[in-house]
């Protein structure tokens, strides 16, 4: 399976890719819209999940992007290749971005699956489920444990954050710098990578 996926990654040109990324975004956001009329018993319970309570939210959301980056970094330095290699769709995504089309990815991303997996799921299922769907739905670590464990521990941190601050914003925060700071550095590796060769 795993196979398959990193054939049908190489052959889409990159603008399949961001395609494919922008309509899996907006698939999110309209999947938490139509779960929260099923799973909140008000429509205003979906809108709590906007209330900014106070800013030391930012405070936990930047704290928590950097425990993330800095384990991460350890984590992609110091283990085996084949252990993290997750069939190149990172670079693809990221490595012929402007910074600014990063910033408007990564903000999108953060946004639609922290509103699905932590406000929608996780305040009415639970931090457990929320964290197994959204490691299961990214499907393409299934085959790399290590990738898996990986999200999977970034999506329960995220959720014992977003349970101790009550803010959808404290998670939203953490993910878009998580994500951010990653597509940045696949960005300037690939720029570092074309003058080298030139």
């Amino acid at each position: 399976m795993y196979k398959k996926q990193n054939e049908i990654i190489k052959k889409l040109t990159d603008k399949q890719i961001v395609q494919n990324l922008y309509f899996t975004q907006f698939l999110l956001l309209f999947l938490s819209l139509i779960l929260s009329f099923i799973l909140f018993d008000r429509f205003e319970d979906f809108l709590n999940l906007f209330q900014l309570k106070n800013m030391t939210i930012i405070y936990y959301g930047i704290g928590v992007a950097l425990l993330v980056i800095i384990l991460d970094s350890l984590i992609f330095k110091y283990a085996p290749k084949y252990l993290i290699d997750d069939g190149g769709i990172n670079e693809k995504i990221f490595s012929k971005r402007s910074i600014l089309h990063i910033i408007f990815l990564t903000a999108l991303i953060a946004f639609s699956e922290e509103l699905l997996f932590r406000g929608v799921l996780q305040t009415n299922l639970g931090i457990w489920i929320a964290s197994i769907i959204f490691a299961i739905l990214h499907f393409r670590y299934l085959s790399k444990w290590l990738l898996f464990l990986m999200v999977m521990s970034i999506s329960f941190l995220l959720g014992v954050f977003y349970d101790m601050t009550g803010s959808l914003y404290t998670t939203i925060i953490a993910h878009f710098l998580i994500d951010l700071v990653f597509a940045i550095q696949i960005r300037w590796q690939y720029v570092n990578g074309v003058k080298n060769d030139e």
